[in-house]
């Protein structure tokens, strides 16, 4: 018999929601199949049964599976919720982890995920938490699973980001949740994307795609989100709606112990967002601890076993009432110094402090000055300084705690204020803040706030976790002092070195206004940075040396991390292909959390010299992800890439006979587009007389507009500046992607005649563009892509048949062996099947139209069509099946 459990009338439960299903446990016991059972052994403990079922909600089928290890006997339950645009294969070992260590561990892929049906609505409560809660009810019903009363199962609820906010929510709304341990995620997401009004479009794209695009969200968010990208600024709708769906509408109603943790490396969910959930939870008198990690959503080390052991131990105690189970320290902190001088990887150590201090304690005042500032909002908010990078960020944080620093700030678009060199080292831990008066020309003011960590000689400045924090100063708040919270960080600033604030008018990861104007800011008060003075670091057996950082070590980490790969042995070159432009053969790859999605799968082409290749397919064909292999920003999971016989490495020389073209090039404003030109080549650290910058100028044909500053250009201007940027060097590759975005018809005229000139003197020329038209006109041959795939590669004429292909339709699907007899008739050239099986490509090469139906009829195809197949729009439509470009 269960002994009845004894609660505090803090941590008391709430009724449950309005609208739950009267039978509870009936509706979830319609379960699809049997299920399948599985057994894994391992040498730490008992084997762990896995079942698998899809479950039936709302009339939405769940793909779940179900962990048991060891015992007959009623154990507490856990549900393992999986982060964004992955499904419940992510969190199987942990699963199994917890499973042998007396747990019933249930994890399920979230709508819209994984083989999991419905929309996507970012946590509805209606939908996605309410599913969590029928999770819940089939717990209450297992035989294994420890009940406090009938239908109330012991469980607790973890997750990382998307599945983190599940915790919570789950916390919030259903009373029978015990303890929750929520990671690197977010606690109201409205702020998290639209911080102080200003939209995260860098991470909200990413957001968007890493779900499969906006139509496989709910229409409200689809709707939304586009209304937003489009504006580049959040209206009140779009806020309520995201606010709506955040564990913060709950707030008052989170009442039972929570594991926050939450990482540094994190631009998306920052350290605030842990901070506000902390405080809210805390004071509804539940346990709380918190724990912050070293890496993030921007990347590195996330710490997964440790935090992974700690959640264990949170809850044994709080699910399985082990009042021996360490629950560690209410705040932690990892703290990163040092490289392993045998791998390479960044050395940590924790300090931890008996309570939580928040993001302002201890705070210690900084002069800045009071010193005026002017500085401007370019044209366009182009170009936009850069802070984190998400995809690329996790680098660039890791490398800021190691001391190196690669954020840029553009000059006359920002204002900087310093600190007096420091006379002792100083701890930050929290979000400084700084009083600031702030004017602008017009509307409002929308400003970026950093503080650099600068060295003695102030010629290195370092970007703690590459964080910056936006801001919208409206008309009604300018002329007054106004209170920035700057990011939150746990950074040491050494004796000698100087805080610097930087104030932007533009980030690469938001949406700044696109008319220029003027900003002038005045600090009205020192700068206040918190130091929690409680914290206690943990001691380290390492030696001095190793926390110094020497420069060596500083290198060898940059190039780690710059690559993110294992280094590896170069292939050596292949002289049959010294003179092949490119080869790829069996290009693939699969994007983190895609699951069995493959963004490049089996790719083969080549490309010969004189070419101009056109590389087709519709959103999510691989079109990008190739480029990007192709230019070595991204390592592929297997095959091979081979530019005139050398295998493409980062940083591999060859690569120097390449030149690329991505679409936003961002320029100088107030230079002219030589002095852009010149500069851009001088930062290669390449001869001047290298860069042919004439012969590359006369190619784009800029004529006198060269001697105009960039800001009196048109589109059609910098698109054709940026193309002779890419041709300097006279590249023998030319990679050129949207080249043609934002013209209008007689720009994308002269656009197809530079492509054309460059590739007559024998140079390749390789453009990803959606205009068939133009790609039809300009281009000599074309890859064909579509999910990731190759659907075919030829000369233009080839694809769309120049008169001699017909497109033959049909009733049903054509099998494969009917398709090799049909191209193997008498005066036909070749067959090819449309993508939905119900058509063929069919080329003469010698037979009639009407002799081509006398034999299909002869061999029982079932027609609907036959007619000329000629324009590259239809081919490509064929080809993809009606797929848009």
């Amino acid at each position: 018999m269960e002994t009845p459990r004894v609660r505090t009338p803090r941590w008391r439960r709430l009724p449950r929601r309005r609208g739950r299903w009267a039978a509870g446990l009936a509706a979830l016991a319609v379960l699809a199949g049997a299920g399948a059972w599985n057994a894994a052994a391992d040498d730490g403990g008992p084997a762990v049964h896995r079942q698998d079922r899809m479950m039936r909600t709302d009339g939405v089928s769940l793909d779940t599976s179900y962990f048991t290890a060891g015992g007959t006997g009623r154990r507490p339950a856990v549900l393992i919720a999986h982060g964004f645009g992955g499904s419940k294969d992510d969190v199987r070992a942990q699963a199994e982890q917890l499973a042998r260590s007396g747990y019933a561990v249930l994890t399920w892929s979230a709508r819209g995920f994984g083989k999991s049906g419905g929309d996507i609505a970012l946590n509805d409560p209606d939908r996605e938490i309410e599913d969590v809660s029928r999770l819940i009810d089939w717990l209450a019903d297992r035989p294994e699973v420890r009940l406090d009363a009938k239908g109330d199962p012991r469980v607790g609820i973890t997750g990382a980001s998307y599945g983190g906010a599940a915790a919570l929510l789950a916390a919030g709304y259903d009373k029978r949740v015990d303890a929750i341990a929520p990671r690197i995620t977010y606690w109201n997401l409205a702020d998290a994307l639209f911080p102080d009004g200003v939209f995260k479009k860098l991470w909200a794209g990413i957001f968007v795609t890493t779900g499969g695009g906006c139509q496989k969200f709910e229409k409200r968010l689809c709707a939304m989100y586009e209304r937003v990208a489009v504006s580049g600024k959040p209206d009140a709708a779009a806020r309520a709606l995201l606010t709506e769906r955040s564990p913060s509408a709950v707030a008052d109603r989170i009442e039972v112990p929570a594991l926050i943790v939450q990482g540094q490396s994190d631009s998306l969910f920052p350290l605030g967002q842990a901070d506000a959930m902390a405080r809210a939870i805390s004071g509804n008198g539940a346990p709380v601890a918190v724990d912050w990690t070293a890496g993030g959503h921007d990347g590195g080390d996330l710490e997964t076993d440790r935090v992974q052991h700690r959640i264990g131990d949170w809850f044994d105690r709080y699910l399985k009432d082990d009042k021996n189970a360490d629950t560690g320290p209410a705040f932690r902190v990892t703290r990163t110094g040092g490289v392993d001088s045998t791998d390479g990887a960044a050395l940590t150590r924790g300090a931890s402090s008996d309570t939580y201090p928040g993001l302002s304690s201890g705070a210690e005042s900084v002069d800045l000055g009071r010193r005026t500032q002017t500085f401007h909002n370019p044209a366009g908010a182009n170009p936009p300084a850069i802070s984190a990078v998400p995809g690329v960020g996790g680098g660039l944080a890791r490398l800021s705690s190691l001391g190196v620093g690669l954020s840029v700030d553009f000059p006359g678009q920002y204002a900087r204020f310093e600190s007096a060199p420091l006379d002792k080292p100083l701890s930050v831990t929290g979000s400084p803040t700084v009083e600031v008066d702030v004017e602008a020309g017009r509307g409002d003011a929308v400003l970026f706030g950093k503080v650099y960590d600068v060295s003695p000689d102030g010629k290195q400045q370092v970007l703690p976790s590459q964080l910056v924090a936006p801001f919208r100063i409206t008309p009604a708040q300018q002329g007054r002092p106004v209170l920035l919270t700057l990011p939150a960080i746990d950074h040491r600033f050494d004796a000698g070195h100087r805080l610097r604030l930087v104030l932007s008018a533009t980030d690469l990861g938001y949406a700044s206004p696109a008319e220029p104007t003027t900003y002038t800011v005045t600090p009205t008060g020192p700068l206040a940075v918190p130091t929690a003075p409680g914290l206690r670091t943990a001691a380290t057996a390492l030696p001095w040396w190793i926390w110094g950082l020497p420069a060596a070590a500083a290198v060898i980490a940059a190039l780690l991390l710059l690559t993110a790969r294992r280094r590896t042995a170069t292939p050596a070159p292949d002289p049959a292909l010294a003179d092949v432009p490119l080869q790829i053969t069996g290009l693939s790859k699969k994007y983190a959390g895609a699951g069995d999605r493959y963004a490049v799968k089996e790719l083969s082409f080549r490309v010969e010299k004189g070419q101009v290749l056109g590389l087709l397919g519709p959103n999510g064909a691989g079109k990008t992800t190739t480029l990007r292999m192709l230019m070595g920003l991204i390592t592929p999971d297997d095959g091979g890439i081979r530019v005139f016989g050398h295998a493409i490495r980062p940083g591999a020389p060859v690569l120097s006979r390449v030149g690329s073209f991505v679409e936003g090039a961002g320029f100088l404003p107030h230079l002219s587009g030589r002095a852009n030109l010149e500069l851009y080549w001088q930062a290669t650290g390449r001869p001047a007389e290298d860069a042919h910058l004439e012969e590359a100028l006369e190619i784009a044909g800029l004529g006198d507009a060269l001697a105009r500053a960039v800001r009196t250009y048109s589109q059609g201007m910098r698109q054709r500046l940026a193309i002779a940027q890419a041709m300097l060097g006279l590249p023998d590759l030319l990679i050129l992607d949207e080249p043609t975005n934002g013209l209008d018809p007689p720009q994308i005229r002269e656009m197809r005649d530079v492509m054309i000139r460059y590739a007559a003197g024998g140079r390749t020329v390789i453009v990803s563009s959606h205009l068939l038209s133009e790609v039809e006109q300009s281009c000599t041959h074309l890859v064909v892509m579509d999910r990731g795939r190759l659907v075919q590669a030829g000369p233009v004429a080839e694809i769309t048949g120049s008169g001699d292909m017909l497109l033959v339709t049909t009733a049903r699907e054509v099998a494969e062996p009917l398709v090799e007899k049909i191209a193997a008739l008498a005066g036909i050239g070749s067959a090819v099947r449309t993508g939905d099986g119900r058509g063929l490509l069919v080329r003469l090469d010698g037979a009639t139209p009407s002799g081509l139906i006398a034999e299909l009829v002869r061999l029982d195809v079932p027609l609907t069509g036959v007619g000329p197949h000629r324009r590259l729009e239809d081919a490509f439509l064929t080809l993809i099946s009606g797929g848009s470009a």
